[in-house]
C-alpha cells in the first residue's frame, strides 16, 4: 500500500431521494434548497420545519437529562448553607466556556464559588489528585466539574474520601469495564447526556451546553428569571462550535440563535475578543467562531494559561477587557508560527521515513505539547489518515490524535490501552499520554489491529447538486442563508458543473494566490470565479488546456455599487481529452 500523500479526491453526488418539488412548495423554498436539507440528512417534514424554523422553545427540557434536578437541588443547597463551592473546568474552548457559564450562574444564584482550570501541561487534561487537595485545603466544600470528571473514577473518589460533595457534569465518553458496563465517577451527581441510562433525546452537546442547562433548572429552582438564563445563549453557540460538535438537531439551533445574540452580549470581554480580531460582532459566522475567536481562546491554555481567557470573558472593564483582548491575539500568532514549523517537521519526517503505515504515528519530542492536536489535524488534512503526534512530557510521552471517518480513534486507543497511562477521547479526536519506551509497540499494535483499507485513504468530496452556472440567482444565493450556520454536519453545500471553457485566467494579490477566472457554458453563459490557490502553479498546470470541471459555491460579487454573480471555486479538475 502506497502511503505518500493522499491520492486526488473522488468526487460523489449525493443522490437522497424526496418529492423536493412538493418540499419546495410546502416550506417555500427552492427545490435545489430542499435538496440540499435532505442530504444533511434533514427527512421528515417535522424535521425540515424544525431546521428552518427552529426557536428557542424547539430546544429539548434540560430536566430529561438523568441527574440534572439532583445536581441543581445540591448546588442549591449549597448555596442556601453559604459553603465554598469550585468549579474545576478544562483548558480548551468548551472548558473556558463551561466555567464561565456555571460561575456566573452560580454567583447570580448568590453562591460563594471559583474556579480551577487545570494547566495543560502542568496538570495535564481534567480534575487530577492535586487539584482536589488543594481545595481540600482551601475549605472547599463542594467541587462541580465541566468539560472534564467523567472519567476521573479515582479521584473523585478521593474527594469523597475527604469530605467533599462533587457534581461532575461532562459530555465525553463513559469509561466501561470488560463486559461493556459504564463505570460512573462516585459523584453526588453526575450529568451526561452519554450515560446509558439518561434518556435526554440528543447526545452529541457539548459540555457548555451541558453546562448551560444546569443554569437553566438552578434558575428555575431558584426563582431567577428565564430570561437572563437565554441571556447566556451565545456561550453555549461558542462552546459547540470551538469543539467542533455536529451542527445539527439542538446545536444548530443554539449556534443560529447565539450568533443572532451575539451584538447584545452582556460580555464587555467578549465584545473586546471580536474587536481585536477586526471583526464585526452584528456580522459573526460560525467560521468566525471556529477560525478565529475560538482559536484565540484556545491559545492561553495552549501557550500560557486558560485563565487568561476566562478571566477576558468574566471583565466588564472595557480598557482593560482590551488589553486582555490583544493580548489573547498576539499569543493566538505566535501559536501559528510555532503550529507551521510542527507541521513542517512532522511532513517531513513522514516524508523521510516512507513508512506504510495506516495508522500514522509522529514523534515529535521537542514540540509544545499543546500543539500536537493542531499539527495532527494538519497532517490528516494532507495524508488524510489517522494521525497521533507525541511530545515529550515529564517522565512521559503526551499526544494527540485526529482521525478520519473510517477509524474510531477512541476504540483504537482502548485497543492499546494496557500501554496508556491515560486516554481519553472520541471518534475523531483523542488524547492519551504512554512512556517512551512504549512508543514503537504502540505503533505497531495500532497498525497491526486497524482495519483500514486503501479506499478508506482516498478523500472524497460531496456535490449536492450538479446545477449548471445558467440556473444561479441573487435571489436563489440569497436563500441558501436559510442553510447556514455552517459547519461540521451542517456543511456549505457544494455545486459542480463539467466541461466548462477558461475565456480568461489571471492571478491576483500581492502572494499572487487568488486566480480570477472567467468561464464559459456551451450555452454561451458565462460567469467570473475565483480560485484561491498557488496562482502560479495553477497556471503552469493549465498549460494549454482551456476546459475545466469545477466544484463550487455561488457569491455575489460588489464592487463600487454593481453587483455581479461569481462563483467560489473550491475544487476543481482539468479536461484532458482533446477538443
Amino acid at each position: 500500500m502506497n502511503s505518500r500523500k493522499q491520492s486526488n479526491p473522488v468526487w460523489m453526488l449525493r443522490t437522497k431521494r424526496a418529492d423536493f418539488q412538493a418540499l419546495a412548495a410546502r416550506f417555500h423554498i427552492s427545490p435545489v434548497t430542499a435538496r440540499i436539507i435532505r442530504n444533511r440528512d434533514v427527512i421528515s417534514e417535522a424535521e425540515i420545519d424544525r431546521y428552518l424554523n427552529g426557536t428557542l422553545r424547539d430546544l429539548y427540557d434540560p430536566h430529561q437529562m438523568k441527574d440534572m434536578d439532583l445536581a441543581s437541588s445540591v448546588i442549591k443547597n449549597k448555596i442556601l448553607a453559604g459553603v465554598r463551592i469550585r468549579i474545576v473546568g478544562d483548558y480548551d474552548i468548551d472548558g473556558v466556556c463551561s466555567t464561565y457559564l456555571l460561575h456566573r450562574g452560580i454567583t447570580r444564584c448568590g453562591g460563594h464559588v471559583d474556579y480551577q482550570i487545570p494547566e495543560r501541561i502542568r496538570d495535564g487534561y481534567g480534575i487530577n489528585e492535586t487539584i482536589i487537595r488543594q481545595a481540600a485545603a482551601d475549605g472547599i466544600d463542594t467541587i462541580v466539574t465541566c468539560d472534564n470528571g467523567i472519567a476521573a473514577l479515582e479521584q473523585i473518589a478521593l474527594a469523597k474520601e475527604l469530605g467533599m460533595t462533587v457534581v461532575v457534569t461532562d459530555h465525553h465518553e463513559v469509561r466501561r469495564d470488560e463486559e461493556g458496563r459504564q463505570l460512573l465517577p462516585p459523584a453526588d451527581a453526575v450529568v451526561n447526556p452519554k450515560r446509558d441510562d439518561c434518556d435526554y433525546p440528543f447526545s452529541e452537546i457539548c459540555g457548555g451546553v451541558v453546562a448551560w442547562k444546569l443554569i437553566q433548572v438552578l434558575y428555575e429552582d431558584c426563582g431567577i428569571p428565564q430570561k437572563e438564563w437565554e441571556e447566556m445563549l451565545e456561550f453555549a453557540a461558542i462552546a459547540t462550535v470551538g469543539d467542533v460538535m455536529c451542527l445539527k438537531d439542538e446545536n444548530r439551533i443554539i449556534v443560529k440563535w447565539g450568533l443572532r445574540q451575539m451584538p447584545q452580549t452582556k460580555s464587555a470581554g467578549l465584545r473586546a475578543l471580536v474587536a481585536a480580531c477586526d471583526l464585526d460582532i452584528h456580522t459573526l459566522s460560525a467560521y468566525h467562531i471556529g477560525f478565529v475567536i475560538g482559536p484565540c481562546l484556545n491559545a492561553s491554555g495552549r501557550l500560557q494559561t486558560a485563565k487568561l481567557a476566562l478571566e477576558l470573558l468574566l471583565c466588564q472593564e472595557p480598557t482593560q477587557a482590551a488589553h486582555m483582548a490583544l493580548k489573547l491575539r498576539e499569543l493566538n500568532e505566535e501559536r501559528k508560527s510555532m503550529t507551521a514549523s510542527g507541521v513542517e517537521q512532522a511532513l517531513a519526517q513522514l516524508e523521510k521515513s516512507g513508512a506504510d503505515d495506516r495508522v500514522l504515528v509522529i514523534f515529535l519530542p521537542d514540540c509544545h505539547e499543546s500543539l500536537a492536536g493542531i499539527i495532527a489535524g494538519r497532517v490528516r488534512e494532507v495524508w488524510n489518515r489517522p494521525t497521533l503526534v507525541l511530545t515529550r512530557s515529564e517522565g512521559c510521552v503526551k499526544g494527540s490524535a485526529r482521525s478520519i471517518e473510517a477509524y474510531h480513534m477512541y476504540h483504537g486507543l482502548c485497543g492499546v490501552q494496557d500501554l496508556l497511562l491515560k486516554f481519553g477521547g472520541h471518534h475523531m479526536a483523542a488524547g492519551f499520554s504512554l512512556l517512551e519506551k512504549d512508543i514503537d509497540a504502540f505503533r505497531r499494535r495500532l497498525n497491526e489491529q486497524a482495519t483500514l483499507t486503501p479506499e478508506d485513504f482516498i478523500p472524497k468530496v460531496w456535490i449536492d447538486v450538479a446545477m449548471p452556472l445558467e440556473y444561479l440567482s441573487e435571489d436563489l444565493i440569497r436563500e441558501f442563508a436559510c442553510l447556514e450556520p455552517f459547519g461540521q454536519g451542517n456543511e456549505k453545500p457544494q455545486f459542480a458543473q463539467n466541461d466548462l471553457r477558461i475565456l480568461s485566467a489571471r492571478v491576483l494579490g500581492k502572494n499572487r494566490n487568488v486566480v480570477k477566472l472567467t468561464l464559459g457554458a456551451k450555452s454561451g453563459f458565462s460567469m467570473d470565479g475565483l480560485l484561491f490557490t498557488e496562482g502560479d502553479r495553477f497556471l503552469e498546470e493549465m498549460g494549454d488546456n482551456r476546459r475545466i470541471d469545477v466544484i463550487y459555491y455561488p457569491d455575489i460579487n460588489e464592487y463600487h455599487g454593481r453587483r455581479s454573480l461569481q462563483i467560489i471555486i473550491r475544487d476543481y479538475r482539468f479536461r484532458r481529452d482533446p477538443c
